[in-house]
């Protein structure tokens, strides 16, 4: 196995009794990328991040973080290793600045360093009005935000995101996908699990998916990125549409609609431009021409179909 200084996974594998949550995982995430973990429900992909934040040990195969061991050296992995949950609970009587004031100290940091570093990350994720207010007032969003300044509290050289998302309002997301996109560019490596493809397509390098425990080869994944996926069309006239698709050789059965336009299945972006080049030049006045769904999407729908007719 080759250590890259971030997150190296090779041939892991983790059972619970005859369950076999995790069966062959294979990945790298580089220092200064983001990569994306995505999987169906039980695919697999929390007992992975379990074993890499060294609260599982793996049956078989081997992982590096930060070029340590997370079973042999787990002082040293967590101290280079931001971990946020899904969900973490947080004392209720404590203060947001007296909850990462005392993260702070249990990763080392003497009370002046670890006060300047709470201060620090309450204006990072935006809690500044609620710094010195109990725990136990905080919204589902505003837990994920104080969560992810625990994670990050002693400077993590690999982050470890569950859902990071998840509560969180459009402008909260928003922030969250730029800072992100910060710590990349800090030299981390950042690895993201989460449901909203929409979010990840905007902020990750590159993606891992987990199908039955095993993560889907460079094979599979080159074949969903070469597969047809629907485009959405949408014209000022939207009559206008149909015959010109038809003219321009798109089969009747192939044309749909839903809500938001008309979708038509498209190979590549090539034949996407020659398609719009046609519309266009046969007088469709186009108001909106893009893919249905995001890259990240795309190949995850591909790989579970992929799965479901092996």
């Amino acid at each position: 196995m080759t250590i890259s200084g971030g997150i190296d996974v090779d041939g892991v594998a983790r059972s619970f009794g005859d369950v076999h949550a995790v069966r062959e995982a294979t990945l790298t995430v580089r220092p200064g990328s983001v990569a994306g973990l995505i999987g169906p429900n039980g695919s697999g992909k929390t007992t992975l991040l379990l074993m890499l934040a060294t609260l599982l040990a793996p049956d078989a195969g081997r992982i590096s973080i930060a070029g340590h061991d997370p079973v042999e050296q787990p002082r040293e992995v967590r101290a280079r290793m931001g971990w946020m949950p899904d969900t973490l609970g947080a004392w209720p009587s404590l203060t947001v600045r007296q909850t990462l004031v005392a993260a702070g100290r249990l990763y080392g940091l003497t009370q002046d360093a670890a006060g300047e570093r709470a201060a620090e990350l309450i204006d990072v994720v935006s809690l500044e009005p609620l710094a010195d207010r109990p725990n136990r007032v905080l919204s589902r969003g505003q837990k994920q935000r104080l969560s992810l300044a625990r994670a990050i509290v002693h400077d993590p050289d690999v982050l470890l995101l569950d859902e990071p998302a998840s509560g969180l309002d459009p402008q909260a997301r928003a922030d969250l996908r730029e800072l992100i996109r910060r710590f990349a560019a800090e030299g981390k490596a950042v690895l993201v699990s989460s449901h909203v493809l929409a979010e990840l397509d905007e902020m990750a390098d590159t993606a891992v998916y987990l199908r039955a425990g095993r993560t889907a080869s460079a094979d599979a994944v080159e074949r969903s990125v070469r597969s047809a996926r629907d485009w959405r069309i949408r014209a000022i006239d939207a009559s206008t549409l149909a015959p010109a698709l038809a003219a321009a050789g798109v089969p009747a059965e192939l044309i749909r609609a839903d809500n938001l336009g008309t979708l038509v299945p498209i190979g590549d972006e090539d034949q996407a431009a020659r398609l719009l080049a046609a519309l266009v030049g046969s007088g469709v006045a186009v108001s909106s021409f893009g893919p249905a769904v995001g890259d990240l999407e795309h190949v995850f729908l591909e790989l579970n179909r992929e799965e479901g007719d092996s």
